[in-house]
């Protein structure tokens, strides 16, 4: 397809940055968000402005949120003056929030039930990586309809993963940031003991990064604990929110975990004592208080830029695969 005319609800850390990537590579966009600050940047770039959900579901083709909870999305989609009440026939939604799968397939059947198609396309690599284009994304959906939006995709994103039917990527989306949270809360861990053990936080930096330990989390979060800035873009309620979908789906499924609802509670005793709006990273600062120590390095960046260069996104195979990637619907 050609990529026609894109709206965009949802500017914050993230959905901010992806809009960016469309205005940035000349797209027809139209963008939304409650916040009048949150657009302004996108229109000095070129982008219009939307009164409402409904009337960028009117002139747009294809409709894009990506919001911080499901409940934001369903009002979004279902308001009186929602995506829905100005969808028709043909129209496409990407759901790019981190959300319950059931929840995406329930907004999902009431889109095809106007004639439009849809699909779940969380992201992740954080926002330096959705500032460049360079974020990951997956993609649940139809593989037909995948290959009418993959041209979309490839301009937000650099790899791209078709994960089968709608509600896969979503569900894959919070399996991911389960394990991104463990390791975080391990490397709090890690870097706490490695303090009081009296050695040097650059040099533990290093020896992770070389070794088995290490991780994509301690290459980009490390850095912003070690420089005191932390400042990550994620806070402590979107990561309670993220590993309780998770937590909740492998209790639905009778899987009896033992680290998720482990990983739960140190984060929800992070929110009680720092507020649920506090940094993720500074999930640490439960060990630093309790040993009275700082873990901070030198010369760690206060921000993450992301240093590769940005490139066209192509489509990622799973290993064995040769063609139709998920295996998925066609």
């Amino acid at each position: 397809m050609s990529i026609g005319k894109i709206g965009f609800i949802g500017l914050g850390n993230v959905g901010g940055k992806l809009a960016g990537s469309l205005a940035r590579h000349g797209v027809d966009l139209t963008v939304h968000d409650l916040a009048p600050e949150a657009e302004a940047p996108l229109r000095e770039m070129g982008a219009a402005r939307a009164s409402s959900p409904k009337a960028m579901a009117a002139q747009a083709d294809v409709i894009i949120t990506c919001l911080p909870s499901p409940a934001a999305t369903a009002a979004v989609m279902q308001g009186p003056d929602g995506v829905l009440a100005g969808l028709s026939s043909g129209k496409i939604w990407l759901e790019m929030s981190t959300t319950d799968a059931e929840e995406v397939k329930r907004l999902a059947a009431l889109v095809e039930a106007r004639g439009g198609e849809a699909m779940d396309c969380p992201v992740s690599g954080g926002c330096h990586r959705a500032a460049t284009g360079n974020i990951a994304i997956f993609a649940g959906g139809s593989r037909t309809t995948f290959q009418r939006v993959l041209p979309i995709l490839a301009i937000l994103g650099r790899r791209i993963l078709h994960t089968g039917p709608l509600g896969s990527a979503s569900i894959l989306k919070v399996m991911t940031n389960y394990l991104c949270t463990v390791h975080l809360v391990a490397l709090a861990e890690a870097f706490a003991v490695m303090k009081r053990a009296g050695l040097d936080m650059n040099t533990t930096y290093e020896a992770i990064r070389i070794s088995s330990g290490n991780s994509f989390v301690h290459e980009t979060e490390s850095q912003l604990i070690l420089n005191g800035s932390r400042d990550v873009s994620f806070t402590m309620d979107l990561v309670i929110k993220d590993v309780g979908l998770f937590d909740a789906m492998a209790r639905s499924l009778a899987v009896p975990l033992e680290v998720s609802p482990l990983v739960l509670a140190i984060f929800k005793d992070g929110a009680r004592r720092y507020g649920s709006r506090e940094l993720s990273t500074n999930i640490i600062k439960r060990l630093e208080e309790a040993c009275g120590i700082e873990v901070l390095g030198e010369g760690f960046p206060a921000q993450l830029v992301d240093e590769e260069p940005e490139a066209a996104g192509y489509e990622v195979l799973p290993r064995g695969r040769t063609d139709n990637a998920s295996g998925g619907p066609s």
